[in-house]
């Protein structure tokens, strides 16, 4: 089961690594739709992969935020509250790309859909 904090795994990937890519998995981070771009623009990172996994991670739980917010009263509450914790998660990826931490999200982040 996921855990209820960022674990950091900054120590599986180089440093050089980190530093090459931070800036495009803060993108895909932000920008979760954009999950894929690490995976173009640095194919053979490790930390692109890991970057991209979680921005794909972020993107479902967008979709289903939006698929709850069909179901009446109950679920538009549920999406708002799905919707301010994606939010959350991904403003603080960006930061942890961008400062070159690589940390998994929340409950779900463990999930590995890209390998």
């Amino acid at each position: 089961m996921g855990d209820l904090k960022f674990k950091d795994v900054t120590a599986q990937f180089d440093p050089a690594d980190i530093e090459k890519n931070r800036v495009i998995c803060g993108l895909s981070i932000i920008i979760p739709v954009l999950f894929f771009l690490p995976l173009v623009a640095a194919k053979d990172s490790p930390v692109g992969k890991f970057y991209a996994n979680q921005a794909l991670l972020l993107l479902l739980a967008e979709v289903v935020s939006r698929l709850l917010g069909i179901i009446p009263f109950v679920g538009g509450i549920l999406g708002a509250i799905l919707d301010v914790c994606i939010a959350i998660c991904c403003i603080m990826g960006l930061v942890f790309a961008l400062t070159g931490r690589a940390k998994r999200i929340p409950l779900i982040g463990h999930y590995d859909l890209i390998k």
